[in-house]
């Protein structure tokens, strides 16, 4: 019988190398695209879809982003820039990073009103860092317990990144529920009188999300 050939899916995205200029981003096609600040003047490897740029770092995705069909356009991810605004927070009110990210969604009213109470409670420059330490807790926090977090540090007036991390991570808990155990079928073993098999578990072995 002959084996089967294993099928690879074809890459049909250009291979480019482009470099990255002094505001974070990559020139492809006349159109711009924004990586994380920290390569502003390193060459990154790129490939271009018909759909999709997407910037590596060896073999890392560092950046992926939807296709412009414009010329001269900019897509500018907020999160590749917070390293820089946690230094100049000053710059974070004007930049279209920030624009992009609210009408996209990204930026919530949760946001908003977090950096609202965080300046008047510690002034402009301070409560900017509050949020900008809100900002870089969404790496590794899901929205919908930052969000919880966020409205809680508003009530308590305490807008410290570290303290509202640890509110999240409660509200994440809270959300997570263990699997129940899985039985085996009662005739398995002749006598025995387990239950009825249950796969209501199986739904968190297979997405393995919280939210």
């Amino acid at each position: 019988m002959p084996r089967s050939k294993s099928k690879s899916r074809f890459d049909a995205s250009t291979p480019l190398s482009c470099r990255v200029d002094m505001k974070a981003r990559v020139c492809v096609r006349q159109s711009y695209y924004s990586v994380p600040a920290s390569y502003a003047g390193r060459r990154v490897a790129v490939r271009l879809g018909a759909d999709t740029v997407t910037a590596y770092d060896g073999g890392t995705v560092i950046a992926s982003h939807v296709r412009s069909l414009h010329k001269g356009t900019e897509d500018l991810v907020l999160d590749h820039y917070l390293e820089v605004l946690t230094r100049k927070p000053g710059a974070l009110a004007g930049a279209t990073a920030l624009a992009n990210a609210r009408a996209r969604g990204l930026f919530t009213d949760a946001h908003q009103d977090f950096w609202d109470a965080a300046r008047r409670h510690l002034g402009d420059k301070d409560g900017t860092k509050a949020l900008i330490g809100v900002l870089l807790l969404h790496r590794t926090l899901p929205t919908f317990a930052l969000q919880a977090a966020m409205r809680e540090a508003i009530t308590s007036g305490r807008f410290d990144a570290d303290r509202l991390a640890v509110t999240a991570r409660t509200h994440v808990a809270a959300n997570t529920e263990p699997a129940p155990p899985i039985t085996l079928p009662a005739n398995a073993i002749p006598g025995a009188t387990r239950p009825a098999p249950s796969l209501a578990g199986y739904d968190q072995l297979l997405t393995g999300e919280l939210a």
